[in-house]
C-alpha cells in the first residue's frame, strides 16, 4: 500500500487556507482529511477552559517559556498525527503557517520521506489586512506580523493566489496538479535552514 499524500499548505493567517482544505475535502475524487494546527491547539484551549473555568495564575510566564513547556509538545503530536495518517496510507490536508527556520526544520525532518505537496497560498498584505477585519475572529496585525516570514520561502510546487482564485478554483488547481501526476519533490530538493540566534 502507498503512503498516503500529503498536500501542505503553507500562508499567512487569513489567506484561505482552511477554505481550499474544505473545499479539497468536498471533492470526491481523491479521499482527504484535514489537520489543522489551529485545532490541535484550541482543542487544548477547550479542554483547559472547561475543566478549569477562572483559573488565574499566580505568576506571568514568558511566552518563549510557555512555547517551550506547551506549545512544542502539541507541535510534536501534531507532527506525529500527519506522519501517522501518511504511513496508513491516508491522504492528509495540512493547514499550517511556516513562520521561521526551525518551524520549517521540523516540517523538513517530517515530511523528506514522505509524498508531500508543498504549496504556497498567496495573498496580498492588503488583501490580508481587508479579511482580518471581515473575520473578526483573529487579532488584528497577525497576518502583517506573519507576511515576511511566511513569504520568504519561494520554493513551493505549486502556488495559488487566493485574490485572484476562489477556494474551489484553488482546490481545482491542486487537483489537476496531483491528477497530471505533476512532480511534488521540492521537499526532496530543499535543505535544512540553518537557526541563526537573534
Amino acid at each position: 500500500m502507498k503512503k498516503g499524500l500529503i498536500v501542505l499548505l503553507n500562508g499567512a493567517s487569513s489567506s484561505g487556507k482552511t477554505s481550499i482544505a474544505m473545499e479539497l475535502k468536498k471533492q470526491n475524487e481523491i479521499p482527504f482529511h484535514h489537520l489543522s494546527y489551529d485545532d490541535f491547539s484550541g482543542n487544548y484551549n477547550d479542554f483547559i477552559n472547561k475543566t478549569y473555568p477562572g483559573i488565574k495564575p499566580k505568576r506571568v510566564l514568558d511566552d518563549e517559556v510557555v512555547s517551550e513547556i506547551l506549545f512544542d509538545p502539541i507541535s510534536s503530536v501534531y507532527y506525529a498525527t500527519i506522519k501517522l495518517f501518511s504511513e496508513m496510507g491516508l491522504n492528509v490536508i495540512v493547514d499550517t503557517i511556516i513562520y521561521n527556520d526551525k518551524r520549517f526544520n521540523e516540517f523538513y525532518d517530517l515530511l523528506m520521506d514522505l509524498p508531500t505537496l508543498f504549496v504556497g497560498v498567496l495573498c496580498s498584505r492588503d488583501g490580508l489586512i481587508r479579511r482580518e477585519h471581515i473575520r473578526g475572529d483573529r487579532a488584528l496585525g497577525l497576518a502583517l506580523y506573519q507576511y515576511d516570514k511566511v513569504y520568504s520561502f519561494a520554493e513551493y510546487d505549486l502556488e495559488v493566489n487566493t485574490e485572484k482564485l476562489s477556494p474551489a478554483e484553488c482546490a481545482d488547481k491542486i487537483l489537476r496538479f496531483i491528477n497530471h501526476d505533476l512532480s511534488h519533490s521540492v521537499f526532496k530538493k530543499l535543505s535544512k535552514r540553518e537557526i541563526r540566534d537573534s
